[in-house]
């Protein structure tokens, strides 16, 4: 993310928000979010456009390992090989919020905010992100630089521009 002006930020997340949130009524698909660093500042993006409940299914805040477990569905021990910042975690994650939603579409995030948690493979800011569309993921991984806050709200607006770059213009076919 580029450095920009707070109130510039808020109005190109609005727009893109509301670009989001036009493609998923065009499409009739329903969005949940699986959140862990951004601690649902994600699903807050969406629900503060007015009219979301159309288009917003749900948003799991899975801050710790035993809430992605219990709440997603994610795999202990893929937690325990890979760690929880790792893009099998996310891809997991992702498919979790759809299995378990009556959404579409989804979008997970997991990551080290900071300042604090970093390590040598894994340092602050470091997240990875996954995008599930109709039972496809993909995955991929960011290094944001700044303070938590920054990280947190880089985080965001990547995840909601990596599912508007994702999604299909029309609807498939069969769907």
């Amino acid at each position: 993310m580029h450095a920009i002006d707070h109130r510039d930020l808020e109005i190109i997340l609005k727009q893109l928000t509301s670009q989001l949130a036009e493609r998923l009524l065009q499409l009739r698909w329903m969005l949940s979010t699986a959140e862990s660093c951004t601690g649902g500042m994600i699903a807050t993006r969406c629900t503060d456009l007015a009219g979301s409940s159309t288009w917003f299914e749900r948003g799991f805040v899975t801050y710790s390992n035993q809430s992605k477990t219990q709440m997603l569905g994610v795999p202990e021990d893929l937690i325990a090989h890979h760690g929880a910042v790792s893009a099998p975690v996310a891809k997991a994650m992702a498919l979790g919020a759809v299995y378990r939603s009556a959404s579409e579409v989804s979008i997970a995030v997991t990551g080290v905010a900071g300042p604090s948690g970093g390590s040598f493979e894994k340092p602050v800011g470091t997240v990875w992100l996954a995008w599930c569309i109709s039972g496809s993921v993909h995955a991929e991984v960011q290094h944001f630089s700044g303070d938590r806050a920054h990280i947190r709200q880089a985080t965001t607006e990547h995840a909601l521009e990596g599912l508007m770059k994702r999604l299909p213009t029309n609807k498939p076919a069969g769907r």
